[in-house]
């Protein structure tokens, strides 16, 4: 199935001619100036190559499309588009599946089906309707309905990726520190959860619960009664997208603190809840504008969710406090102590050249700062130091990216290190300072107490196990000594049975020398004689 899939891939791209998108004097496209081609802009042609080979193309379209700044504006139009216009399957189909999914007439519980999707993506699309269960209040609800027949075509693309990434670390060694193996198995983990309509029920609940009465992010209440792993029921919002710059501006919003608040929700959500939305496209990112001095978020389409490990998360936030600071020699000693590049690493020479990097991006607003240059640098430090991707944190880099996007167009003016240092202090001083220490304390003090009782006995014990550990280790050089002795005696007896057996054959030989035609005398007896006689001695005493 992988080669029909690759050849899909290069004929869309043939067909599109997406060569367009490479420079001028690029060989392949000087090569392909033969073909027909579209009469629709470059761009056109990328956004529909992009959602004709489906939900893997258009997520990276998706991706793509948050970063402005590298790319011209007919092209960021065109990708904008991919976030929640993707071409809709026929809505009764919808509605068909639906009701088998549920097991009754969609009029059982609900009423007003519109067969027109509100918003079309590549893995699902969704319909409002009034849900009116017997005996309970109306409510206006959408219905999230995975595409028919999409797993076929993701698993499909995930064997294209696999075939790609194995490719790469068999024959271009310096993508192996890239791990693309590991990344691909990553995100054939998150992709495949978004077929699992359950998966999102239950992350939307709990991201829900995280920030209910907060009056910074609005997630939409799930009703999991109406939940299969194709259906999803919950609760319609009303708001403009994050992208509806226009709208927000004619209703006056504060631009800035809805700016500098995505940035507390991203920082909140990873170091204190360890629970983050890790696609946040502006597609999945509405805003409520109701009250315009204080804009609430509203979060959509809970399928990815990213977590670190405790090791993970210190690493990370001491590296950003660290980089606030700019304080880079503890920036490229961190990177030392947590594995992230070699032991032997020369730390002056990387924090030098971290230091090179980063430096410029402090004291400017976003709208002075091209962080598809600084990536690129980073990249090229990173493969001068042999330093290795961490596929455990792509999710987050990648969410990272959508923060970093929506927040250069809603204000472009966002110091993002002055609206994120503070926010990182405070959160490393409740980690490690005196609040801190006291607050773990008396979440460890149960435990503790619970094991009290037990401790000399188990102080004991381990003093037990450490006496016969020793005694065990004792017996143990005692046996290897006298195997080794054994060794070194069954060596030397078989060098000897090999002279003796060496010393018969060679005895053997001289007697029978008559028998080949020559006469026997004393010159020829005697030696084999000897030589048998010391054979059969050697190999009898080293026997």
């Amino acid at each position: 199935m992988t080669l029909p899939r690759i050849l899909k891939i290069v004929f869309v791209f043939l067909r599109y001619r997406l060569d367009r998108l490479l420079p001028e004097a690029n060989l392949l496209r000087r090569m392909l100036s033969i073909l027909p081609t579209p009469r629709q802009h470059v761009a056109v042609s990328a956004r529909l190559a992009l959602e004709e080979l489906g939900p893997v193309f258009v997520k990276l379209g998706q991706v793509l499309s948050t970063r402005r700044d590298l790319f011209d504006e007919d092209t960021w139009v065109e990708l904008q588009r991919l976030q929640d216009r993707v071409p809709p399957f026929d809505g009764e189909q919808a509605r068909t599946l639906i009701e088998k999914s549920m097991g009754a007439p969609f009029e059982t519980d609900f009423r007003d089906f519109d067969p027109v999707p509100i918003a079309s993506a590549s893995v699902a699309q969704v319909h409002t309707a009034i849900m009116c269960p017997p005996d309970e209040p109306e409510r206006e609800v959408v219905i999230k309905i995975i595409r028919p027949g999409i797993e076929k075509t993701i698993r499909a693309d995930l064997r294209v990726m696999y075939f790609i990434a194995r490719t790469m670390e068999r024959f271009v060694p310096d993508s192996r520190r890239l791990h693309p193996v590991a990344v691909v198995e990553d995100y054939d983990v998150t992709i495949i959860n978004e077929l699992n309509l359950l998966k999102e029920s239950a992350n939307t609940i709990r991201l829900r619960e995280n920030w209910k009465g907060s009056g910074k992010l609005h997630v939409p209440e799930v009703f999991p009664l109406y939940g299969r792993p194709n259906v999803m029921v919950m609760e319609r919002i009303y708001g403009v997208t994050a992208t509806d710059l226009e709208a927000m501006r004619k209703a006056n919003v504060n631009m800035k603190k809805l700016a500098h608040l995505g940035v507390e929700i991203f920082f909140t959500q990873v170091f204190e809840d360890n629970f983050f939305h890790a696609d946040m496209h502006p597609g999945n990112v509405f805003i409520d504008i109701s009250n315009p001095e204080n804009p609430t978020y509203i979060a959509l389409d809970c399928a990815i969710i990213g977590s670190l490990t405790e090791n993970d998360k210190s690493y990370l936030a001491k590296n950003l406090l660290a980089f606030f600071n700019r304080d880079y020699y503890e920036v490229a000693r961190l990177h030392v102590s947590s594995g992230w590049v070699p032991v032997d690493t020369d730390v002056d020479e990387f924090a030098a050249v971290i230091r090179g990097v980063c430096d410029p991006m402090f004291q400017k607003p976003i709208s002075e700062i091209s962080f598809g240059n600084v990536l690129l640098s980073l990249f090229q430090t990173a493969r001068h130091f042999n330093m290795e991707v961490q596929p455990q944190l792509v999710l987050l880099q990648k969410t990272l990216i959508n923060i970093e996007g929506m927040g250069r167009q809603i204000y472009p003016d966002l110091d993002l290190w002055e609206t994120a240092a503070p926010f990182m202090k405070r959160f490393m001083t409740d980690r490690i300072g005196i609040t801190g220490i006291l607050r773990r304390l008396g979440e460890n003090a149960p435990s503790w107490l619970e094991v009290l009782p037990d401790l000399p006995d188990m102080a004991l014990q381990t003093m037990t196990d450490i006496r016969t550990l020793s005694e065990h280790s004792q017996e143990q050089a005692q046996t290897l000594s006298e195997v080794k002795t054994e060794l070194a005696l069954q060596a030397r007896r078989s060098r000897y049975q090999k002279l003796g057996g060496a010393a018969l054959i060679a005895a053997l030989l001289s007697l029978l020398i008559p028998t080949a035609g020559y006469a026997a005398d004393l010159n020829t007896m005697i030696p084999g004689a000897v030589l048998g006689s010391l054979g059969i001695y050697w190999m009898y005493v080293h026997a």
